[in-house]
């Protein structure tokens, strides 16, 4: 896969411990890269990152994103070929509770890894990871563009749009490859479920709980619509982006596709996943058919979220040939089997159930994944 760019590389991952980063660091092992983490904490309990046993397969390092001297003492005795920055303060809600937290984390935070990547020669290929909320939410039906307005009404999204503004610019003043710095590029995604997620206020894993003790789910908002995608999808658009400006960097850019370095891409699911909050959970309620599901709308909150933020893909699909590969099934199937693994080996919780059995799940699914991706013709299967 991704033209077998990671295997023997060193890769920096900030924000491993977390739900996107478990997954993104499990599916680097499977590539044969030797994979260094940089995170504050380990999030959750139940935690992915440390059901996989994660932490005794790479070297998992303790430490504060927005602390640039220890970040780039990290960074350097690493010396990684690759940089994934994911660390965040990821929960719009929590955004409201400590704006200050958030905005240090996610803008000050993208700052420091900049500069720390600036300052490591070593680093060649540096993916930063961004949100679809990173956009002006106008309020409009159709997808934004990479070229659409930034912005944010709360402090997470502001956030976002500042970590994108401050990343384009230390692009476009200090990485100017092949001579100078790594070559670069922003992510953006949208709402992301799968197996391993135990953050607050999510819908899939309040539903997992509620239904592996045999409760009913209680949904916040049943009929708000999201375009649903499994955390994989995104994924595989990071990692063929780091494989490309990886080439770029050692190569020089496509001659077909052209240049990737100081570029921004939309991640997103194709458009029949949207679905509603009370539609997904009772997809997800018929793997655990004994149980029932019971919407329950907890009274209207003053603190705004967005409502349906689509984003339109057009450019990964130009410039990267990647699009989306899963269907709202296959996308349910896959959450709930990997949910239904783990409470069978714990089924009150726990951090540590079975690694070796939920670590071989984990990487069954991405070797699906790329099976399905594969005979769909996309060309990061390679």
């Amino acid at each position: 896969m991704f033209e077998n760019r990671y295997k023997g590389r060193r890769v920096f991952v900030t924000g491993h411990t977390g739900f996107k980063g478990f997954w993104l660091t499990a599916w680097l092992l499977e590539l044969g890269a030797e994979v260094t983490g940089w995170s504050l904490d380990v999030p959750t309990t139940p935690s992915g990152f440390l059901s996989l046993g994660l932490d005794k397969r790479i070297t998992h390092l303790r430490g504060d994103i927005r602390d640039r001297e220890a970040l780039s003492s990290a960074l350097a005795s690493c010396n990684p070929d690759v940089v994934f920055h994911l660390a965040a303060q990821a929960l719009v809600r929590r955004s409201y509770e400590d704006p200050v937290a958030t905005v240090e984390s996610n803008a000050a935070g993208t700052m420091n890894i900049l500069e720390a990547a600036r300052n490591t020669p070593a680093v060649k290929a540096l993916v930063l990871i961004t949100s679809d909320k990173c956009y002006r939410n106008d309020e409009w039906v159709y997808g934004y563009r990479e070229t659409d307005h930034l912005g944010g009404n709360d402090p997470y999204s502001a956030s976002k749009a500042c970590a994108e503004i401050i990343a384009h610019a230390w692009f476009r003043s200090f990485f100017r490859p092949p001579a100078n710095g790594p070559c670069a590029a922003t992510a953006r995604a949208g709402n992301v479920i799968g197996g391993g997620d135990w953050a607050t206020d999510r819908i899939v894993p309040d539903c997992a709980r509620a239904f592996a003790r045999g409760a009913s789910a209680i949904l916040r908002n049943p009929d708000a619509t999201r375009p649903w995608q499994h955390v994989l999808e995104p994924l595989s658009g990071y990692l063929h982006l780091g494989a490309r400006l990886l080439r770029e960097k050692e190569e020089g850019p496509d001659a077909r596709l052209g240049s990737l370095h100081g570029e921004s891409f939309n991640f997103g699911p194709q458009a029949d996943v949207d679905a509603s909050v009370g539609k997904l959970a009772e997809a997800l309620r018929q793997y655990w058919p004994a149980f029932s599901c019971c919407a329950e709308p907890r009274p209207r909150e003053e603190k705004k979220e967005s409502t349906l933020l689509k984003l339109c893909c057009d450019k990964a699909l130009a410039r990267l040939e990647w699009k989306a590969t899963l269907s709202f099934a296959e996308t349910v199937r896959f959450t709930a089997e990997w949910y239904r693994e783990f409470y069978r080996h714990a089924p009150n919780g726990g951090a540590r159930p079975c690694t070796d059995a939920m670590y071989a799940l984990t990487v069954e699914q991405i070797a699906r994944y790329r099976e399905a991706a594969e005979e769909r013709g996309l060309p990061w299967t390679l």
